[in-house]
């Protein structure tokens, strides 16, 4: 795709066309050429669909979860559109491919769209981009965009900046309650689902985390106890996402412009920081690193010298 045709296709992936949407999908993912005019092309007409992300600990049956959604969501007549970053390469498929076979029930239907996305190392599973990914399928015209994330660890609570809800799965085993504090989950969470609710333990983790919420000063996020598997407790949990999503309209258009303020600010800093390191600095830098003795290898001094242009440039 290039920079010339990039008008056509927007009015493509805003009619909805399906091949469209995934050659859009396939070139803000591999940053091809115009995709960053498309994706200004497009966000004049994002701002409609409901983001969810969909975090938590790997194993903790977020992919069955987020079909469980699906269905529910077509059930009552809301398009829905799903993206799974992919923890693998985006050649082989990796892990994605059992999720994939598990919402085939789906690929018939014309209300419902999967796309992977390779995660390519990014803090918290998810790639740079998957927000622009999610813009796509706004634009296209989808009730709700699902963002499942593969679940790495702390850099997870990054999927809160890109969402309007953010969902997450636990699990009773694996003292699923510490971690989800040390990661910092319980600050982003709008909403708990205690997955495995057969399980004899799930009762306490509800008991654990409620107990936990109650002592911050905001209002506490529901908790829902759900079986992924069996179905149980869906309807709660969709209830208790409606219950999130209706206290946001007061605020829809602040959450937006904060969130494109942070967006904003990602590229700008990501700009600089790559213009920053051309001009051979990188290579000075290692060079002088190497040459240095053990005093002037004082990193903040060291630092300095880098930012005020001291170091010998070839």
């Amino acid at each position: 795709m290039s920079v010339s045709d990039a008008s056509d296709l927007d009015s493509a992936v805003r009619d909805g066309q399906r091949r469209a949407v995934a050659r859009a999908l396939t070139a803000v993912e591999n940053g091809l050429p115009g995709a960053d005019a498309l994706v200004d092309a497009l966000y004049p007409h994002t701002g409609r669909a409901w983001r969810i992300g969909i975090t938590g600990p790997p194993g903790a049956g977020k992919s069955t979860l987020t079909d469980r959604l699906v269905t529910a969501f077509r059930e009552r007549g809301e398009t829905v559109a799903v993206v799974a970053v992919d923890p693998s390469s985006p050649f082989t498929g990796g892990a994605l491919l059992g999720d994939r076979v598990r919402m085939d029930r789906h690929a018939e239907d014309d209300g419902v769209f999967v796309r992977s996305l390779a995660a390519r190392g990014a803090l918290g599973g998810l790639s740079e981009a998957t927000e622009a990914a999610c813009d796509v399928l706004d634009a296209a015209g989808y009730d709700i965009v699902l963002v499942e994330t593969v679940g790495v660890g702390q850099g997870e609570i990054d999927v809160a900046e890109a969402t309007d809800t953010t969902l997450v799965v636990l699990v009773p085993e694996s003292g699923d309650a510490v971690q989800a504090m040390k990661a910092g989950l319980m600050e982003v969470a709008d909403v708990f689902c205690v997955n495995k609710a057969d399980k004899p333990e799930a009762s306490n983790l509800v008991r654990a985390l409620r107990a936990t919420l109650h002592l911050r000063d905001v209002e506490a996020p529901a908790v829902v106890k759900a079986s992924a598997l069996e179905g149980d407790g869906l309807g709660a949990l969709v209830e208790a996402l409606d219950g999130h999503r209706a206290r946001l309209a007061a605020r829809w258009d602040e959450i937006r412009a904060e969130r494109l303020r942070r967006r904003v600010r990602r590229l700008v800093e990501g700009h600089w920081r790559r213009d920053f390191w051309t001009g051979g600095r990188a290579d000075t830098l290692a060079e002088a690193v190497r040459e240095l003795d053990a005093e002037g290898r004082a990193p903040h001094a060291l630092a300095a010298r880098v930012l005020a242009g001291g170091l010998r440039r070839p």
